[in-house]
C-alpha cells in the first residue's frame, strides 16, 4: 500500500520519548535498520514500493549482476505478495520515527522530538492526512 501527502505519527505505545537510531549487532541488518539508513541518507527518494524492493534485495544481499539481469523478475517475484505498509514498522512503533509520504507517495522520516514531526501534527488544513502507528500490543 502507497500512501500520498499522509504522515504515520508515532505509535502511541511507543516505548521511546525521542527518536533513537536503530542498531543492529547481526551480520545480516534487520528490515527495520535498512529502512532507517534508506530513508535517513535519501529522504524523498523512495516510493514505498521502491522502498520495498531495495530493502529486500540489501537484506537477502542479491549481487547487483543478478538485479541487472532479473531485476523485474525479481520485483514481480516480491509484489506477487502482500507486504504491510510503513504503519507497521518498528520505526513508529518502537523507535520514535514518523513517517512522511509527499504528493508523488516519496517518503521521508522525522524525529518525534523535531520541530518538522510536531508540524506535521498541527497541520489543520486537510493537506495532509494523520495515521497512527500500529500499535505494539492490542490492549
Amino acid at each position: 500500500m502507497s500512501y500520498t501527502d499522509t504522515f504515520i505519527r508515532v505509535a502511541s505505545d511507543c516505548p521511546v520519548t525521542s527518536s533513537t537510531v536503530p542498531e543492529s549487532k547481526k551480520a545480516t541488518k534487520p528490515i527495520h535498520v535498512l529502512q532507517y539508513e534508506l530513508l535517513s541518507q535519501h529522504p524523498y527518494h523512495y516510493t514505498h514500493e521502491d522502498l520495498l524492493f531495495e530493502v529486500h534485495i540489501r537484506h537477502k544481499g542479491i549481487d547487483a549482476q543478478v538485479i541487472h539481469l532479473r531485476g523485474e523478475e525479481l520485483r514481480a517475484e516480491l509484489f506477487s505478495k502482500p507486504h504491510p505498509c510503513l504503519r507497521a514498522s518498528m520505526l513508529p512503533k518502537k523507535f520514535g520515527w514518523g513517517i512522511h509520504y509527499d504528493a508523488e507517495g516519496k517518503i521521508a522520516i522525522y524525529g518525534m522530538e523535531s520541530v518538522e514531526y510536531q508540524r506535521f501534527l498541527q497541520t489543520d488544513d486537510g493537506s495532509v492526512k494523520l495515521l497512527p502507528a500500529m500499535r505494539n500490543s492490542r490492549k
